[in-house]
């Protein structure tokens, strides 16, 4: 992975993470355990720090950003959706930003709380736990069901797996010109999308 420093202050990675080697890590930054950090994935602490706590996930082009003071950080199984932004903000432990979300500085999302997909959280908002917000700018919709809660956990297991899975098998190839006879289909994990899952549970 492309890892800079910035006035001596060099990232550092613990050896149970894996970040991918397109992802750009730059000064203070601290990633834990099991964490998972995808292609493209940036994360600057170039004027404040940047924490992504044991289990969480940055997904791929995601941005990660602070500036001088407060931390930017993902609590302990955070579990960021591919595309968003995050500048200044703290995420909850086991919450989920939705795919191409932006949450500003000073805002927090509370702990178990859901933040939708194309969502614009501004500056010092706070998400109540175990709350769906959505929306440009987000508003708190309602309160999550254990069933969402549930669906969420199984998400971030799977991409603390992936995690394991990268570590021990990743690798850069060519591809090849054509498939091989019977060729297996790669199908990993346990987290089916959310509407499927709300369909199972409806009576």
């Amino acid at each position: 992975m492309p890892s800079y420093s910035i006035d001596g202050i060099v990232p550092v990675v613990d050896l149970a993470a894996f970040v991918h080697d397109t992802a750009v890590l730059i000064g203070d930054v601290h990633i834990g355990p099991g964490c998972y950090v995808g292609p493209g994935a940036s994360i600057r602490g170039d004027f404040g720090r940047i924490v992504l706590e044991k289990g969480s996930n940055l997904q791929d082009n995601c941005i990660m950003h602070g500036y001088p003071g407060p931390d930017t950080v993902i609590r302990e199984g955070g579990h960021v959706g591919h595309g968003a932004v995050l500048h200044g903000c703290v995420i909850g432990r086991d919450a989920l930003i939705g795919m191409n979300s932006v949450v500003m500085d000073g805002a927090v999302i509370g702990e178990s709380a859901f933040v939708a997909a194309m969502c614009f959280v501004k500056a010092g908002f706070d998400v109540p736990a175990r709350s769906l917000v959505a929306g440009v700018p987000g508003k708190v919709l309602r309160e999550l069901s254990d069933e969402e809660i549930a669906w969420k956990r199984e998400g971030t297991l799977d991409y603390q797996e992936l995690t394991r899975r990268c570590l021990a098998t990743l690798q850069e190839v060519a591809p090849l010109e054509a498939p091989e006879p019977d060729r297996p289909k790669l199908a990993v994990g346990v987290a089916a999308p959310l509407y499927a899952t709300k369909k199972k549970l409806e009576p």
